[in-house]
């Protein structure tokens, strides 16, 4: 297979962009893995595929084969009521008692990804910490699948951080961060399946499994690995829904307006002001919109109040009580 101009394009789009498609554009159309609303939809159904899968990506990145994953709540407990507030994209609990936040970032923020990337591990480090007379704690990891290049120098496919001095000898394994490079990752496209790693065919998978123009490589793809075999039938499932459509483009439309502002503010030097500027964009604009497509979507009866409020980030009585009055 030939490379395709788009796998080295920085505006790498999907087979469908979100921003056109509120509604399946044909009765074979995928929705695309890069948004996070599918991405967590294919590793969170109440469904043997979706566990299959769960459990296959997670041995595929730590490279050891993990069992029995439980799911666990998405938004981790505060010490404090000024302490950060966040919202994984999904959590979940292996039985020898570690955890992991697994996140897709398909987006480039302006701040430094790692910096968030740390605090939930730490987050996920310090609610995991047990009682007892000696300090311990199971291993925690933050996995993260991202659409951009982290690193400035080497974009390695997969970077593997622990605490560590100067000198490289490592102070603890206990908190891991793990980023996954999907730009890096997709000038792997048309490389023979059998000399793909665990870790670059899930990789593939996120990038092209809505583009028909690779059908034929990805469903080659999906057949060599049970576990993506599994993702794949739960994103046909999900791709059905045309209410699945209609939240993937809202998703889209929230986060590009966000990082509209935030460029354009960057771009005037409005540092003192970027802060203030977002907010004002975001209660103003982004917001409202986000109030109305909640609305549509609790008035249609297939989601919970807390399954929308999770979707859009808002909370259950900015829209609940919209609809009331």
């Amino acid at each position: 297979m030939e490379d395709d101009e788009n796998t080295n394009d920085k505006e790498f789009e999907p087979k469908y962009p979100a921003q056109l498609y509120t509604a399946r554009p044909n009765p074979t159309a995928l929705l695309s893995p890069l948004y996070d609303s599918t991405f967590k939809g294919i590793f969170t159904q109440e469904t043997e595929d979706s566990n299959l899968a769960l459990q296959a990506f997670v041995s595929a990145v730590l490279g050891r084969t993990v069992k029995n994953v439980i799911l666990k709540p998405n938004e981790p407990s505060k010490d404090s009521t000024d302490q950060i507030g966040m919202t994984y994209d999904i959590s979940i609990e292996f039985d020898n008692g570690e955890l992991s936040d697994i996140e897709m970032q398909a987006w480039k923020e302006s701040y430094d990804y790692g910096m968030r990337a740390e605090i939930q591990a730490a987050r996920l480090l310090n609610n995991n910490s047990k009682k007892g007379t000696d300090w311990y704690s199971p291993k925690v990891y933050q996995i993260s699948s991202l659409n951009f290049h982290y690193g400035k120098d080497d974009n390695k496919e997969m970077t593997w951080y622990t605490l560590k001095d100067e000198s490289g000898d490592r102070l603890t394994d206990r908190q891991n961060i793990i980023f996954i490079d999907l730009k890096t990752i997709r000038e792997k496209l048309g490389t023979p399946i059998k000399d793909l790693t665990p870790v670059e065919k899930w990789g593939l998978f996120f990038s092209y499994v809505d583009n028909d123009k690779y059908a034929d490589y990805i469903s080659e793809l999906v057949r060599s690995e049970k576990g993506i075999m599994a993702a794949e039938n739960v994103v046909k499932y999900m791709s059905e829904a045309d209410d699945n459509w209609f939240v993937q483009n809202s998703r889209f439309i929230a986060e590009r307006d966000k990082n509209t502002q935030i460029h354009n503010a960057e771009k005037r030097g409005l540092e003192a002001g970027l802060k203030q500027g977002i907010q004002q964009g975001i209660q103003q604009g982004e917001q409202q919109k986000a109030i109305e497509n909640a609305q549509k979507l609790l008035a249609d009866g297939k989601y919970t109040a807390k399954e929308i409020s999770e979707l859009f980030q808002i909370p259950v009585e900015a829209f609940t009580d919209k609809v009331k009055g």
